[in-house]
Formats: structure tokens, C-alpha cells, sequence
């Protein structure tokens, strides 16, 4: 269907319309599926649109100019409405009525404004009483016009001090005053006093009396439904999902039909399966003689639409079913004829769309009426079960099944979540950033050490501290979860805990931390070491007290998705995983190989840390290379573990990255327990941390930097790789073992490591007159490097991006403190995401390309894979699949959301 440029409304109602289900975009996800329904024929009240294009050309030129761009369209609509509904707008004896309802091209439930009853005043409200014999009604629907309108488009509540909504308060005066349950007792001159106490509230908070032309309430209503895409709730709703501002919200005005005419008439909302668990089971609420807000306003207990739905209802809220059958009939029960039309309305919905869908239905004297339907929003668990079910089915294929999920929601199947009644009655003390997934809850910490030690005695706890570090390590991983002040989603702390699968939340600002007291302050109250914390990593809510979990399993249509997934996708996913049992936990996950071995990460536990700051402290060669002999036979142990877990599998081990300092003692009193262990004074240990302090460690001594100026650091960790692989081999396991220099930047720099371990390796296969197969690659991860790719890959067998430094130094930022600037450019739009989270594309990302397509110049089959951060974010694991690399490599946790992302890419390309 042409669109022209200029149109700017489109119509829709007795089975015509302008648009159809496939312009979301133009006419937002409402109205285009309001078409759609007119096109098979349901019972839609007739409207027009007015485009999204339309709603941002109003943010340009504002509303004086719009309403005369959008007059003579918008008055061409209400003419067609008025032809089908056989009333007038503004008439004061054969009234029409219409909603003004928002409509983005994604659904933001409750985000936006609506407007309902609009074209009443003191004389149609008479004329619509006489038309319908119904004055209760008629008065009822103008205080409700008159409050949505006061409150949405006059901004009555904004100049109100109170908490409470002026006109509820209104409202529950009289109800309390009278002893009424609920708004059905308001007689007619309730409602009449109701509409005049209205209009005093508006005229004394505004200082301007209630509008009486239908006209100027009209358009009103249309300008508050565009001025409503930019309140705070729908800028952060967007920004929470990822949605562009630039989107724009359409504008539906639909004649009104009337739920609230007596006890035959009803609004209600209902789903064409469980939202919760995926079952295909329609379910839904209604109440009689109400209009849709009253629904979800929790105003009044709504009643369940089938029958099977009410006994359930009815057991929850422990009633028996007789008694709930009298007092709450299930639509089913209450007007079998109208619910017979619903459902199999609802069956038409879900089989023209392809997809669970959430429907407003009105029934107005026995008529229904649906007034709009969506895809529904669900949990994960559903989201799988849905599209699993529609695959068995036959009503969509595997493509589409794949294309159905959000990968980012697939973390609700993988981590311990909260029992979600449990979350009804509580509110969160603080809220952080959701650094790693999952729900923990646990006694508070405040000290590593502390922790493990009531890990040993069997308690559960929280640890908590300002920022961790790599001493942090074995507390960590004793820790139920983990809560820091500081540090963004890529800190240490975050990436650890996401390695771990541990339970996360950074940046929580809210908190001051004072380890002299072993207490911290959250806003005002003070938290002691024992009290008891709730971490939800998910969303960054930290709780206080207990509240009970419940661990998800990978099985059932999890597994059959994740199967399915791994027959379209191209990329293999890898893990990044530093011990034997993060590499089993991967494995479970479906990882095919380590991506990321971080070997550092070896040397932090209390029975290591000793001998490599005795390695650190030694005065020459052979002090170190006497403290590496210490460390071999652990390093082995351990590489060994891993490649028996990853059996048959490629492990790429990263050889030592960070600066020497990281892992010497910052407090004094841990430097003279160091000194005293080792055989030398407090000031020469003091003296070796000032000497190795760097004023910027990132570009400092680290990396291949490290290994070129001390060989026999990159000579002990090779013969450990060397050892442990033929030491496995010689029990029957199968291992691929990839040795990877880390930060290199020039040629030169590969050359010297490369020699360094093939050296070190045929020192290793004379020694035991064997020999094993293994591969030498870098991280790409300094700029230069990706530039003059095509030369490092003479001498690199593989090559691994690492999107980590490779994002710090390109932007210039640094992880652990962009946090202080990060969401202001966010907000501001002068970042559109956060670069540490979603691969920049533009920027890093044509490095990235650079260094794949210049490596493979040299190398057309050159192995090349991702072990950043970003190699578990769905829009960076696209980006990886369109350039063409062989992997990507997460976080344990992740692998799932990973192995489903690939499997998109892979469609995407194949449909593009």
C-alpha cells in the first residue's frame, strides 16, 4: 500500500481501513493492528490514526501549527466515524463520544496518556442520559472524562502537594462519607456533586474553568497524547528497553463504546495463553458495569473470564467455588453468548497473528466490542514455552520461533530468581546496577576473608564493599552475591561475578560503607554485619531480609529451543571460564570450548598468592624463577581440571594480563605479615609496591609486556599448558589447547612471545619424547593492532578480540569510572548506548572488521572469535556474525542467550 509523504491520518472501522498490521512504524502497533482487525472482519468501533511522523513533527513546530496542519484530516476522520456510528460529534441529542489513546510502535503498557468520553459537557451529558434512557451512566462517563482530562491533559495532580490524586480523594470522601464499596454505589446526584466538585478542583489548582467545546477538548487530548512521549516514566521505560526517542507515538481516536452501562455491559482484558507459564490456556479479567481502567486500577476485585479461571481465583483466594460462583461469575457463567464470541474471537487473533496476543474487549448491552489486541507481554519461561509450542503447533516455523525470542529474557531460566509473591509486599531499600543475573540473599559481609569463613561454617552471605579487587577473589566466590557502591557493569566486580554465574549488583550509590564499624548507611537506616540482605541482580533491587528463590532447570522446551538454535546458528559459543568448575557449569550450558581462560585469576587463593608475590618481591631472575617452580605444579592442577571438563573442546589460555601490583597487599598490616612470610623488612615490601605503582596500569607494564621483559613468567605458564595437555592425553581426553598472548600491539611484540613458548614447548616434548598439538594467536585489543592485523597474523594462529580494552582505549574511557559520566551521555542522546555493555559499531566495531578482514588477508581460514564482555550481549553477537567470525565467548551463565543470539544472526542474514 503507497503511504504518501504528506498523509498524515488513516481510517479503519466497518471492516475497511488506510493501513493494515504491517506499518507499526507509521501508524504505532495499535492502530496498525486495529486495521488489521477491521480487514478480518471483527467488531471494531471505528477511529483514525494520526502517524507517529506526525507526533514528532509536533516536538518541531508545536501545537499551534500542527492543529492546522492536522484540522481538516482529523475532521475528515471524525466525519467517518460518525457515518458508521450514526452520531454526531458535539450534538447534543445523538452524542458520539471518542478515546484518545496513545500508540508506539512497541508496546509500553501504562507508560503513556489515554483519554476516554471526550465530547462531554453540561448539555451532551443530558442528550447522551436522554439517548440511552441511562442517566447514571451518562453522568458516571462525564466524572470520568472530567478526571482523565483534569489529570492528563490539565495537570491538575502536578500542581498538588499531597500524595493522593485530588480526584480520588474526592472520590473516597463520598464513598467513606456514604459507606459505599466501591464507585457502583454512586447514585446519580453523587455523580452530579462528583462532576461540579471536579470542576471547582480544576479551576482552583489551574486557574482555568473546564473546557465545554468538544472541539478544544479534542484537540487537547491529541496534543497531551504527543506531549505524553516525553514523561520522565516513558523516557526511562524506553531507555530501559532500548527504544529510540525518535520513534514518536501515534495518536488513536476511536468512537467510544460503553462497558459502564448497568449490569449487561463490561470492560475487560484478556491473553490467548498464560503469561506466566506459556500454557495454552485463555484466561482474563472483566468487571461489569466498568470501563477499561477500572480493570487494572485495583479499585474493584474483577472477576475471571472462564469458568476453569474462577476456581483457580477462587482457591487463591481461599473462597470455595460455590461462594465464588455467586459473588464472582466468571464471564463464561455470568453471559455465555458474549464469551463464546470472545473466544473464538481470541482463537481468530492468535492464528492471524501468529503469536500470544493481549485483547481489550468491551461489552456494551451484550455486544462486544474488541478495542485492541498485541502481542502480550511475557516471562521468560512463557516467552520459550510459546514459541515452542506454536513451532509443534505448525503456526510458525523454526525461523520464526527463533526470531520470537528476547534473548535477554532467557536470564530468567538460567539464575535462582525471587519468588515473585514474595516481591508484592516489599519494596527495595536501593537500587544498583544489574551487573550479573540471578536472585541471592545472604547475611552481610563487609571483609573477603570473612566471608569464606562463614562459607565454611555453612552460612549464607552478601558481600559487600565500596569496590572489589582481585584480593577480592576468594570472597567472591564464597558469596552468595555481591554489592558494591562503585564500579559500572564491566568492573571487576561484574565481570567476575558474571564468570562465577554469582549473583551481582554494582554501582549501588545509595550505599556508604564504613568497615571501622562493620556497618553500612542506606538512606538513613543503618545495616550491620549479619543483618540480612536480598540482592535481585536482574534489576538491581537490593532488599532487606530473606526472600525465598527458586532455581530454574535447562530442560523441556529450554533444551528443545537451545537444540533448534544450534542448527541454524554458523558461530560456535565458547565460554569464559578460569577454574574446573566454571569450565564443567559451561559445559553444562552447551559452551563448545573455553574462549577466555584468564590465568591470573589462578594465582589469588591463599595457598597461591604467597608464591607469586614472592615471584613479584625477588631481586633478580632466579629469586623469580625459583617462586614460578612453586607456582607450575598448581598451574598445571589446575589446567588439567579444565581440560578434562572440556574434553574434545578448544581451550584458549590467556597467558598473565594484569600489572604486578595488582597483586601485592595495599594495607599495611598485610604487608608486614608479607614481609615477615618472606624473610624481608616492612619498607623493602613498601618499597616494591611504590616501585611497580603505575599512574596508568592499563597502558602500563601488563600483557605481553610483562612476559617480553620477564620470559620465565611466559616459560612456566607454557610448560604448565604443555604439561597438563599431555598429561591428559595420556589418560584418553581429547585436548585442543590455544596459548594466547594478550595486548599485543606490534609485530615484534607476537614474534618474541611466539618464540618464547615454541621454545619452551619442544623443551617440554624432548623431555618427554611425546608431543601435542596447540596453537599460538593474540587478543586483539589495542587499537594498532587491528590496523596492522594482516602483519600479526603471520605469526598469530588465531585471533581473539577483546572488546573490554579494546572499547576503553578507543573511546578513551575508563571502564571503572565512566559510570561517573556514562548515563548523563546516555540520557542526553549523546551516546545512544553504553559502550562497555553493547559493542560500539560504528567506532570499535569498524576495528574489529578492520582487524578480521586484514587477518584473514594474510590467512583466508584464520580462526578468529570474541572473549570481550560483549561476547554475551545479542546485538554485539549479531554485529560478530555479520563480519564473519567462528565464535564468541561469555560468560558461563551467558552461553545460552548466546547460543540463541547466534542462531539469530544466522536468520537474519538468511531473510535479509
Amino acid at each position: 500500500m503507497s503511504t504518501p509523504k504528506d498523509k498524515r491520518v488513516y481510517t479503519f472501522g466497518n471492516k475497511t481501513a488506510e493501513g493494515n498490521g504491517s506499518m507499526k512504524e507509521l501508524l504505532g502497533g495499535k492502530g496498525a493492528n486495529l486495521c488489521e482487525m477491521s480487514f478480518i472482519g471483527l467488531n471494531v468501533p471505528p477511529g483514525f490514526i494520526i502517524t507517529t511522523e506526525t507526533c514528532n513533527e509536533y516536538q518541531q513546530i508545536g501545537s499551534d501549527r500542527i492543529i492546522e496542519e492536522l484540522r481538516h484530516d482529523v475532521e475528515t476522520g471524525l466525519r467517518h466515524i460518525e457515518e458508521i456510528m450514526c452520531s454526531n460529534f458535539g450534538d447534543t441529542s445523538n452524542p458520539l463520544l471518542v478515546s484518545v489513546r496513545s500508540g508506539a510502535r512497541a508496546s509500553m503498557p501504562g507508560m503513556m496518556d489515554t483519554v476516554l468520553n471526550v465530547g462531554l459537557n453540561d448539555e451532551v451529558v443530558e442528550g447522551l442520559a436522554k439517548k440511552t434512557g441511562k442517566s447514571r451512566f451518562a453522568w458516571d462517563s462525564y466524572r470520568r472524562f472530567i478526571q482523565m482530562y483534569g489529570d492528563v491533559v490539565m495537570k491538575v495532580n502536578t500542581f498538588h502537594d499531597g500524595e493522593q490524586d485530588v480526584f480520588d480523594t474526592i472520590l473516597d470522601e463520598i464513598k467513606e462519607k456514604n459507606h459505599y464499596e466501591n464507585d457502583r454505589g454512586f447514585t446519580l446526584e453523587d455523580l452530579k456533586l462528583v462532576v461540579a466538585l471536579f470542576k471547582d478542583v480544576i479551576l482552583k489548582y489551574t486557574g482555568k474553568p473546564f473546557p465545554i467545546s468538544p472541539s478544544d477538548q479534542l484537540w487537547n487530548a491529541i496534543i497531551a497524547v504527543f506531549e505524553s512521549w516525553f514523561t520522565p516514566r516513558a523516557v526511562f521505560y524506553r531507555k530501559l528497553n532500548g527504544y529510540p526517542d525518535t520513534w514518536g507515538t501515534a495518536v488513536n481516536v476511536q468512537a467510544m463504546v460503553y462497558g459502564n452501562m448497568g449490569d449487561h455491559s463490561a470492560s475487560g482484558v484478556a491473553f490467548t495463553r498464560d503469561a506466566a507459564t506459556g500454557q495454552n490456556v485463555f484466561n482474563g479479567e472483566y468487571l461489569v458495569d466498568a470501563q477499561g481502567e477500572d480493570v487494572v486500577a485495583g479499585t474493584r476485585t474483577p472477576m475471571q473470564i472462564t469458568k476453569a479461571g474462577g476456581q483457580t481465583w477462587a482457591h487463591l483466594v481461599g473462597i470455595s467455588e460455590d461462594a465464588r460462583a455467586r459473588m464472582y461469575p466468571s464471564l463464561e457463567e455470568y453471559m455465555p453468548e458474549v464469551y463464546n464470541e470472545l473466544n473464538a474471537n481470541q482463537k481468530i487473533l492468535e492464528t492471524h497473528f501468529k503469536d500470544m496476543q493481549d485483547l481489550e474487549f468491551t461489552i456494551q448491552e451484550n455486544r462486544l466490542w474488541i478495542l485492541q489486541t498485541r502481542n502480550g507481554k511475557r516471562t521468560g519461561a512463557a516467552m520459550v514455552k510459546i514459541a515452542m509450542d506454536m513451532l509443534d503447533e505448525g503456526l510458525i516455523d523454526t525461523p520464526t520461533a527463533i526470531l520470537r525470542i528476547d534473548p535477554h529474557k532467557i536470564n530468567e531460566l538460567l539464575h535462582p530468581i525471587f519468588d515473585t509473591k514474595a516481591l508484592k509486599k516489599i519494596k527495595p531499600i536501593t537500587i544498583g546496577l544489574p551487573a550479573s543475573p540471578g536472585a541471592a540473599s545472604g547475611a552481610i559481609t563487609f571483609f573477603s576473608q570473612r566471608a569464606s569463613e562463614l562459607k565454611a561454617l555453612g552460612k549464607d552471605v552478601i558481600l559487600v564493599r565500596t569496590e572489589t579487587s582481585a584480593d577480592d577473589l576468594e570472597g567472591m566466590s564464597a558469596a552468595n552475591g555481591i554489592l558494591t557502591a562503585r564500579g559500572g557493569m564491566t568492573s571487576h566486580a561484574a565481570v567476575v561475578a558474571r564468570g562465577m554465574g554469582k549473583c551481582c549488583i554494582s554501582g549501588a550509590g545509595g550505599i556508604s560503607i564504613n568497615y571501622g564499624t562493620h556497618n553500612m548507611l542506606v538512606n538513613g537506616k543503618n545495616y550491620h554485619e549479619g543483618d540480612w540482605l536480598s540482592l535481585n541482580g536482574s534489576t538491581g533491587e537490593v532488599f532487606e531480609g530473606k526472600i525465598k528463590t527458586i532455581t530454574p532447570k535447562i530442560d523441556g522446551d529450554f533444551e528443545k529451543l537451545l537444540v533448534v538454535s544450534d542448527r541454524y546458528a554458523r558461530m560456535h559459543v565458547r565460554a569464559n571460564a578460569d577454574t574446573p568448575e566454571a569450565a564443567r557449569v559451561a559445559r553444562g550450558f552447551g559452551a563448545q570450548g573455553i574462549g577466555l581462560c584468564r590465568t591470573e585469576h589462578m594465582f589469588f587463593y591463599p595457598d597461591r598468592i604467597q608464591a607469586m608475590r614472592e615471584m613479584i618481591l625477588a631481586s633478580d631472575e632466579k629469586g623469580r624463577r625459583i617462586a614460578l617452580a612453586k607456582l607450575l605444579p598448581m598451574q598445571r592442577s589446575d589446567f588439567e581440571e579444565i581440560f578434562e571438563a572440556m574434553d574434545g573442546l578448544a581451550v584458549t589460555i590467556r597467558l598473565l594480563d594484569p600489572p604486578l601490583h595488582e597483586f601485592l597487599p595495599k594495607e599495611e598490616k598485610s604487608q608486614m605479615a608479607l614481609a615477615n612470610a618472606i624473610g624481608i623488612s616492612l619498607e623493602e615490601v613498601k618499597y616494591k609496591v611504590e616501585q611497580l605503582s603505575e599512574t596508568n596500569p592499563m597502558l602500563g607494564h601488563r600483557g605481553c609486556r610483562l612476559g617480553n621483559t620477564y620470559p620465565e613468567i611466559t616459560e612456566m605458564q607454557t610448560r604448565a599448558i604443555i604439561e597438563a595437555a599431555l598429561n591428559v592425553k595420556s589418560r584418553g581426553i581429547n585436548t585442543l589447547p590455544e596459548i594466547m598472548v594478550p595486548l599485543t600491539g606490534t609485530l615484534n611484540e607476537m614474534i618474541f612471545q611466539e618464540h618464547l613458548i615454541r621454545n619452551e614447548a619442544k623443551k617440554v616434548f624432548d623431555e618427554r619424547k611425546e608431543s601435542i598439538e596447540f596453537k599460538i594467536g593474540t587478543m586483539i585489543e589495542v587499537p594498532r593492532a587491528a590496523l596492522v592485523a594482516d602483519e600479526i597474523a603471520t605469526h598469530a594462529e588465531f585471533f581473539s578480540f577483546g572488546t573490554n580494552d579494546l572499547t576503553q582505549m578507543t573511546f578513551g574511557y575508563s571502564r571503572d569510572d565512566a559510570g561517573k559520566f556514562l548515563s548523563f551521555y546516555e540520557e542526553k542522546g549523546i551516546l545512544k548506548e553504553n559502550p562497555f555493555s553493547t559493542l560500539d559499531q560504528q567506532g570499535v566495531g569498524q576495528l574489529v572488521k578492520m582487524g578480521v578482514e586484514r587477518g584473514r588477508s594474510v590467512k583466508p581460514h584464520l580462526k578468529i572469535g570474541i572473549c570481550g564482555e560483549h561476547g554475551g550481549d545479542p546485538k554485539s553477537i549479531e554485529f560478530c556474525h555479520s563480519v564473519g567470525m567462528d565464535y564468541v565467548s561469555c560468560s558461563p551463565f551467558s552461553v545460552p542467550i548466546a547460543r540463541v543470539a547466534a542462531a539469530q544472526g544466522a536468520v537474519k542474514e538468511h531473510r535479509a
